[in-house]
């Protein structure tokens, strides 16, 4: 009787499975009704995707799904093919993967089947990603914290999709976070420099050198003694220190082309090198180099000349490699004749914007200018954004209204690489789990609803404090937009925060803390953003209508408690707090009392 009733019960599960319906049903009653089928010739990332699908629809429906690697074993009514593999070309003889941008992505039903692939070699990482989070709705919020919806029966509308992200190359720069956690950064579809990922997470573009690179290819400890002319000129002297190299001069080019050949040939993989200006002014002031300049009315004349030279030899020995170069403080106005080479990246760096506007404002008329003009003189454009006051990560930073809009310029823009500077050395203060998951969802799709994104963030990631937390970050931008000022990237003045914002803010706080005060993991995290506003009150204390007296010493005393749990390196990019600096915060607090 047993028996009988499993055949049963057997029948029925395979007729429920096999439901002629509009969507695709996967599972049922923790029952999978679809085999993921991964062929033999699949790369490694592609075999990742099938793991990490069969993973994830296990924590949605409880159920574990086969991964087989011939279709011909399949055993269900769906079969989930992965990667772009000789059998899914088979099954979609109609299209080209070859017209695949970098990192598309395709996701097609074919009949009862589905097809989830893309670009080599992550595009098939990123369509698996993208059908978990659109179709199945899984959310993976930080490292740590991610969202799993339960549905022990899971039945999805699947439309088909063929999409290309328009940035090739896409990174956020906090390297606590993302740089040590690549299978967090491919779910977010990051591929920078700085995401160290494995072949198996579809692996990741690495720039030989990063960025200022003239002393590390030519150093002067090496050179200057018997080499001079090879370094700037000014005021009639040759000079390495907060200096450049003197771009004209021709022996000095064939040396440096020299070693960043050693470089490439150590890591013919990485795809870029930057040749690229020291982080300082300094350029040379030499005969030679003040007529380019005076020539292409702009000191980037130099410099474009100078790598297309590099980059051009470069590719005699290593076809398809790419040269990156800045056009960052005096390079930033390109030049007015010579055009980048087709294997040369220019890196426009946004660091003298106003934040709280977006590029394309009058109060950004000069950068945009420049990113509209290079556009024709470089084809590869490259940009370095900022999402942090570098002067001090901690304090509130209000550019919440501009990241889309600014994105989406770039991309308007033909900008083909983008890559946001944020705080790298604390984990999740300032909202940086936040940033990171919203600005990796524009750099993917510029034309997301970032209003939507921010609430979805919020909402789930703070639970009941969400609305307060979203409250506070309207509260913040309301105050720089009232104020009339601008929001660079290095100040110490943040008088847009005024007595009257602090102690709205303060109060926000405190109803946010009551809403999670029986969580100790959601006010956990609020407490680590309210570390911002507490800065932000010592600070600026003692000072009237703010805390004072015994108040003042229970937020600094909240704050140093806080900061001393996460380990947050909150004070000035790089710089930990030190016992000094603690004495001068309690001084303050100190000089408060009555």
């Amino acid at each position: 009787m047993l028996n009988l009733f499993a055949v049963l019960m057997l029948v029925v599960f395979s007729s429920v499975c096999s439901a002629n319906t509009s969507d695709i049903l996967l599972s049922v009653n923790e029952k999978p009704c679809a085999e993921i089928v991964v062929p033999a010739d699949a790369i490694p990332s592609e075999q990742t995707a099938a793991a990490e699908l069969a993973k994830h629809l296990k924590l949605v429906t409880g159920a574990d799904f086969p991964i087989v690697t011939s279709a011909d074993r399949a055993n269900q009514e769906t079969r989930i093919f992965i990667g772009q593999t000789e059998t899914t070309r088979r099954l979609m003889p109609d299209f080209d993967f070859r017209k695949l941008g970098r990192d598309g992505i395709v996701i097609r039903r074919t009949g009862s089947d589905l097809v989830l692939a893309g670009d080599r070699p992550r595009g098939t990482l990123y369509a698996v990603y993208t059908f978990l989070e659109d179709n199945v709705g899984c959310r993976w919020w930080t490292p740590d914290a991610s969202y799993m919806p339960r549905k022990s029966t899971l039945r999805v509308q699947v439309r088909n999709l063929v999409y290309s992200p328009p940035f090739m190359c896409r990174e956020t720069f906090y390297k606590s976070v993302i740089g040590q956690n690549p299978e967090f950064a491919a779910r977010l579809k990051l591929n920078g420099h700085f995401q160290s990922m494995t072949p198996e997470w579809g692996g990741h573009y690495t720039i030989l050198g990063f960025c200022h690179t003239f002393y590390q290819l030519i150093p002067p400890e090496k050179y200057f003694a018997d080499h001079p002319e090879w370094f700037s000129e000014r005021n009639g002297k040759r000079n390495h220190e907060q200096a450049q190299l003197c771009l004209t001069n021709d022996q000095m080019r064939k040396e440096l082309t020299r070693n960043a050949l050693e470089w490439i040939k150590k890591n013919p993989e990485a795809g870029i090198i930057s040749i690229s200006q020291n982080d300082c002014a300094g350029q040379c002031f030499c005969e030679k180099c003040r007529a380019v300049a005076e020539e292409e009315g702009a000191g980037s004349g130099a410099v474009i000349r100078f790598v297309n030279a590099v980059a051009e030899d470069i590719e005699k020995q290593y076809p398809g490699f790419m040269v990156e170069t800045l056009a960052y403080y005096y390079t930033r106005i390109p030049p007015k004749h010579v055009k980048a080479r087709h294997n040369v990246i220019v890196r426009l760096c946004s660091i003298e914007c106003d934040f709280s506007k977006p590029i394309t404002s009058p109060s950004n008329a000069e950068f945009y200018a420049n990113l509209k003009a290079w556009k024709k003189v470089a084809q590869n454009l490259y940009v370095w954004d900022y999402l942090m006051n570098l002067e001090n990560l901690l304090v509130p930073h209000p550019n919440w209204r501009v990241l889309g809009p600014n994105v989406r310029a770039f991309a308007k823009n033909n900008v083909v690489n983008l890559f946001e500077q944020g705080d790298g050395y604390n984990p999740d203060t300032n909202f940086a789990a936040l940033r990171i998951w919203l600005m990796t969802h524009l750099m993917w799709n510029p034309s997301a609803d970032e209003d939507r994104l921010i609430k979805d963030f919020l909402n789930s990631y703070y639970g009941p404090a969400g609305k307060y937390m979203h409250e506070f970050i309207d509260l913040t931008c309301d105050a720089i937009d009232n104020s009339g000022k601008k929001l660079p990237i290095f100040t110490r003045k943040y008088d847009f925060l005024t007595p009257k914002v602090i102690n709205k803010a303060n109060a926000i706080f405190d109803a946010a803390q009551k809403a999670v005060q029986d969580d100790d993991e959601l006010l956990r995290r609020v407490r680590l953003q309210r570390l911002a506003l507490d800065q932000v009150i010592v600070a600026n204390s003692p000072a009237k209508d703010l805390p004072s007296g015994k108040e003042l010493e229970q937020v600094l005393d909240r704050f140093l408690t806080v900061s001393d749990q996460t380990g947050n390196n909150y004070r000035q990019e790089g710089i930990v707090m030190t016992p000094e600096y603690r004495e001068q915060l309690k001084a303050k607090s100190s000089e408060s009392k009555p």
